[in-house]
């Protein structure tokens, strides 16, 4: 079958071991770009630390499925938006990290609150390209009641024992509101329940490709909030890298992150 638009996790799928774009997928890229192919980058990554790599791509001004899906950007507007209200977060993770004292983050739209630049702030600074804002969590929380917007995604970082009492004191009371995974040991990211990559693409077909479906796409993922998108596209593509439970959901697995597998997937399949 010919795919008709691609879509691309980067974390873990898409950057190589430099966390860049390799040579190799630059040049899938533009071969796709001179046929009209959008490769479009869906993460959980805010849209700034996803634009730098659609300009070393030479895709800048292509959608962007930012936030798991919570964010959907086409042409610098945003089209669809989905967020944590303000008093989930400063009840439940505001009084939970009184005494788990985590790291926490929170993201609205190019906004990005850390409560102090420690070790998980500079990290999350040095792999994405953005500088955070240092404010207190109840400082963000109050002015975004203000605006009436609320959190398109929250990272908690810290020691695991800290994280799972966090995770289940969250499974207790707010199960039903919010979707949590652990993309590391040490590594929390919780969005709305209501959104996923595959919402995301959805709402991007729908208002900028309505003659596509879910069938004219592949898309490539290596992680939990890939399964949905990698089951329900006409090819869903794993690296080898992928979660065990990813692996076993694709459609195909292609060779690693660190070996170029996404631009050796499209040279195989498109």
């Amino acid at each position: 079958m010919k795919y008709r638009i691609a879509f691309s996790d980067i974390d873990g799928t898409l950057l190589n071991a430099e966390r860049e774009p390799s040579a190799a997928l630059q040049q899938q890229v533009d071969r796709l770009t001179a046929q009209g192919i959008p490769f479009i980058l869906i993460s959980s990554r805010m849209p700034q630390a996803m634009t730098w790599i659609q300009e070393e791509l030479g895709i800048a001004g292509l959608p962007l499925v930012c936030y798991n899906g919570g964010m959907v950007v086409v042409a610098g507007k945003t089209t669809h938006t989905s967020f944590i209200s303000p008093q989930i977060i400063s009840h439940e993770f505001g009084m939970l990290n009184q005494r788990l004292k985590l790291s926490i983050q929170l993201f609205h739209g190019e906004e990005w609150y850390v409560e102090s630049m420690d070790h998980y702030a500079l990290r999350e600074q040095n792999n994405t390209r953005v500088k955070p804002t240092v404010r207190g969590l109840y400082d963000v929380t109050a002015d975004w009641s203000k605006r009436k917007v609320g959190a398109h995604k929250i990272m908690v970082m810290g020691n695991p024992q800290g994280i799972d009492e966090m995770v289940g004191a969250l499974e207790t009371s707010v199960a039903e509101k919010l979707h949590f995974y652990r993309s590391k040991d040490d590594y929390l990211e919780i969005a709305s329940r209501d959104i996923s990559k595959l919402t995301g693409i959805n709402q991007l077909l729908e208002y900028q490709y309505p003659g596509f479906t879910l069938a004219d796409c592949i898309a490539f993922g290596d992680n939990y909030n890939d399964i949905e998108m990698l089951e329900a596209v006409g090819l869903g593509v794993a690296v080898a890298n992928a979660k065990p439970e990813v692996l076993a959901v694709a459609d195909a697995v292609t060779e690693g992150n660190k070996a170029d597998g996404v631009a050796l997937a499209l040279e195989r399949w498109m």
